[in-house]
């Protein structure tokens, strides 16, 4: 059979036969790993892919705010500008999708980030009207996720070239797909584990609380206050994280997390629901307790989430003596070390001088350690068979 026989051929092929083999490079690309390549098209039909999803599920949040967005966010947003957001990107992977099949690129893939498009623009694309709506219904964070990964991937990516630990590592490196499951999985459940957390947090608290104190510490100006909240805040997250390493049990959740075995901002997404809910209960808990300001409590926010994923991410930055003062990638990396020197160590989360003061910082000579994850690899991989690990019997 001849060139043009075959591309004959492979432009008429049936729809049952196109939807097979775009099912099989879409999950191809989606399991497979490794450096991305200029000039060989795989960068425009990947970027073409994640917006044109991102965009649909854009479009299904306009349409169903009052379960799809977050209540917190539905306050501050520009509709506006949330519109020229969404058409820029239904544009750019439209256009990025159209493109690489006119020239034969993946073009099984990248006509699902065409259909993406056209089912978006179908539903009403960025013009999709937005009425009153109730506040107070179950939902669940998609504009969250769409957010946080956007912005995550923007800025920690290029943090991670610009000042990269292991310049080899690619951005989707193994195992990216189960860190990504639960990076999704944390976010579209953020409403039902931010009421379980507030719930559990008065029963267990509620009864501590004392006006008169609370109204004391809010008086506090802002910048101590918000150093107080987060040592208070960090020396709780010492001490159940501590538990999580010390007690065996506890260890069978907490092994998710160190499980992974190459660190970047994506990374520290790998955790057990059931941690992550008890241990925002724990570190919540005593903020609550003590009353501080709401501003303040949101500016701990931004910086604990800040510090979760940066902690994490393949970068190396000279930081001189801070490095004893904040946690660092420098220093949390040990944490996740699989070496015999940085068992049990390195506890804190945004302090780095609570581990010195209680003997359980790191003593090693070399900024960062040269293995990950968990002594013996014994974790699964895979979303569902992490949450199911801990319960398993013993090996």
């Amino acid at each position: 059979m001849n060139r043009d026989q075959k591309q004959h051929d492979k432009h008429h092929e049936s729809p049952l036969e196109s939807a097979v083999k775009t099912a099989a490079s879409t999950q191809k690309l989606l399991t497979s790993h490794g450096q991305l390549g200029f000039g060989n098209g795989l960068i425009a039909t990947v970027v073409a892919l994640v917006l044109s999803f991102l965009s649909l599920f854009g479009v299904l949040a306009f349409h169903f705010p009052q379960y799809l967005t977050t209540p917190e966010l539905r306050h501050v947003y520009s509709v506006d500008l949330m519109r020229q957001i969404l058409f820029c990107a239904l544009i750019v992977s439209g256009g990025l999708a159209l493109g690489s099949i006119v020239v034969d690129n993946r073009r099984h893939i990248n006509a699902l980030s065409f259909i993406f498009v056209i089912v978006a623009v179908a539903l009403g694309g960025s013009r999709v009207p937005v009425g009153d709506f109730p506040d107070h219904t179950p939902y669940i964070g998609a504009d969250w996720f769409i957010l946080d990964l956007l912005g995550s991937t923007t800025i920690f990516v290029l943090l991670e070239k610009l000042f990269p630990l292991h310049r080899k590592q690619p951005v989707f490196r193994a195992e990216w797909q189960t860190d990504m499951v639960h990076f999704a999985f944390n976010h579209f459940i953020i409403g039902l584990a931010l009421l379980i957390v507030n719930f559990m947090i008065h029963r267990a608290f509620g009864w501590m609380a004392n006006a008169g104190f609370q109204h004391a510490v809010q008086q506090i100006a802002f910048v101590p206050q918000l150093l107080l909240c987060m040592l208070v805040a960090d020396l709780a997250e010492y001490g159940v994280h501590r538990a999580y390493h010390e007690v065996p049990f506890l260890w069978r959740f907490h092994a998710v997390h160190h499980s992974v075995k190459s660190m970047d901002w994506l990374a520290g997404s790998r955790q057990h629901v059931l941690e992550l809910i008890a241990t925002r209960v724990v570190v919540l808990g005593p903020l609550f307790v003590l009353g501080f300001d709401k501003a303040v409590i949101d500016a701990y926010i931004i910086i604990v989430g800040f510090q979760a994923v940066f902690n994490h991410a393949n970068v190396s930055l000279p930081w001189g003596p801070l490095r004893y003062v904040f946690v660092t990638p420098d220093f949390h990396h040990w944490h996740h070390s699989s070496e015999d020197e940085a068992i049990d160590k390195n506890y804190a989360a945004h302090f780095a001088f609570i581990d010195y003061l209680f003997g359980t910082a790191v003593k090693a000579e070399r900024r960062f350690p040269e293995t990950y994850g968990v002594v013996g690899d014994y974790m699964p991989d895979g979303f569902v068979r992490q949450q199911a690990f801990p319960f398993r019997g013993p090996r």
